[in-house]
């Protein structure tokens, strides 16, 4: 993680008295997160940058799916993360580092591959991205660089025979979906089903008419094929388009056709391997 990532800083950085390159500059100034699962035998491991999350999907004695988490993310809801990153800098600093549940206003993820206006020393920044962005180069209250690091956390989980599978997600998937939800998804993906949340009823007064016809439906669903092969692209069907009724193909339409100015208003960018 860090070798690729000091490998982005390199080349981003021009040598003395050469050009700066917009094309290395360009891809150090963007951010990425990433999680990474090695297994070996029964050994499983996961390195986490960000907030990527992975699930494990095991069955219970009884049949029943469970989710167990691999992975915590990198965001100003960790505390342990939030109070690692208060550590590395002087108390003086402290009020401004997080705030907006943002580095220094600006940034979500705690820990990121690139997004190097967080990590070069002062002058670098200016040097590099002054001509560019002028004043704007350096990002508020920047005192005591980095506060951004690539360093993974990693986890370790022993498989064992009620280990089925493992869905490594970046958080636009979590933001719509719980991991119970996305672990039962694919468990039954796996059976040829298709499942959906417990029913929710609105109202607390709904006639039993009413109910009866909600009933109808879900059973209707469960009877339902998968209309993908691919048990990722499922997982994006019904977090974009998954209703009480199961996948509402309207809905999921309008949600892929949003305006890219106006998308990240309705959801995250989406990336599965399952």
């Amino acid at each position: 993680f860090l070798a690729l990532d000091n490998d982005m800083s390199r080349e981003a950085i021009p040598q003395p008295g050469g050009l700066v390159n917009m094309k290395t500059l360009t891809v150090a100034m963007s951010g990425c997160v990433a999680a990474v699962a090695h297994i070996d035998g029964p050994h499983l491991h996961v390195a986490s940058t960000g907030d990527c999350t992975a699930v494990i999907g095991s069955l219970s004695e009884t049949g029943t799916w469970l989710a167990k988490k691999l992975t915590m993310e990198h965001n100003s809801d960790n505390q342990k993360e939030v109070k690692r990153i208060l550590s590395e800098h002087p108390e003086s600093e402290h009020h401004h580092i997080i705030k907006g549940d943002r580095l220094l206003s600006i940034l979500a993820p705690l820990r990121a591959f690139g997004d190097f206006k967080f990590k070069w020393d002062k002058a670098t920044i200016e040097s590099t991205l002054g001509a560019i962005l002028g004043e704007h180069a350096c990002p508020p209250n920047y005192k005591t660089p980095p506060y951004l690091t690539a360093a993974p956390e990693i986890t370790y989980h022993q498989l064992t025979a009620r280990d089925k599978f493992m869905v490594i997600g970046s958080d636009g998937l979590w933001d719509m979906m719980t991991p119970m939800q996305v672990i039962r998804l694919v468990g039954e993906h796996m059976s040829g089903k298709v499942t959906l949340s417990p029913l929710h009823l609105s109202k607390p007064d709904i006639p039993l008419q009413d109910i009866a016809e909600l009933l109808r439906h879900r059973q209707a669903a469960m009877k339902l094929k998968p209309t993908d092969a691919n048990a990722a692209t499922h997982l994006i069907r019904s977090a974009l388009g998954g209703t009480a009724y199961g996948v509402d193909h309207s809905r999921l339409s309008q949600m892929l056709s949003l305006p890219q100015d106006m998308v990240r208003m309705f959801r995250d960018d989406i990336t599965i391997t399952v």
